[in-house]
């Protein structure tokens, strides 16, 4: 069976609503969604997987929650080379830095980045920003099939 880890940090709960939506667009089809808050997910749990979703919300300055994701995402530098991954995050100010950021940091670790950009949604997902997490999540999932 194929393995999707979806993996978030989030602190007002909007990205943690992105990351069950993204589950549910890649449930079904005899994939095992693992779904985990970074601070519980190892860098095996990223080896396993056949594909990977990585959410965090804008932070500060624009950037990475840098307490717990940024350093998860340096520790898996080695491991998503060629991996199907997606990205993805709430914000609240800004005009998506963070994210243009992180995506080429991903790009640079080699990942198989299989959205053409990371998902964001300004502030709770709702309507149609639902559909687009769930959209993700298909295409996530698309990618192993």
């Amino acid at each position: 069976m194929k393995k999707i880890l979806i993996t978030y940090w989030s602190g007002t709960g909007n990205t943690e609503q992105m990351a069950n939506l993204v589950a549910e667009g890649a449930s079904g089809d005899g994939i095992e969604v693992i779904l985990k808050n970074v601070s519980e997910t190892s860098t095996d749990d990223v080896k396993n997987a056949d594909a990977v979703a990585l959410g965090c919300p804008a932070m500060g300055d624009e950037v990475l929650e840098e307490s717990e994701m940024e350093p998860f995402v340096d520790s898996i530098s080695s491991i998503v080379e060629g991996k199907p991954c997606v990205i993805f995050g709430s914000f609240g100010w800004g005009d998506g830095k963070w994210m243009r950021d992180w995506y080429e940091k991903m790009e640079g670790y080699k990942a198989k980045l299989v959205a053409d950009e990371g998902l964001m949604v300004n502030g709770e997902p709702a309507g149609a920003d639902e559909d687009s997490c769930k959209e993700l999540g298909k295409t996530l999932k698309d990618s192993i099939s």
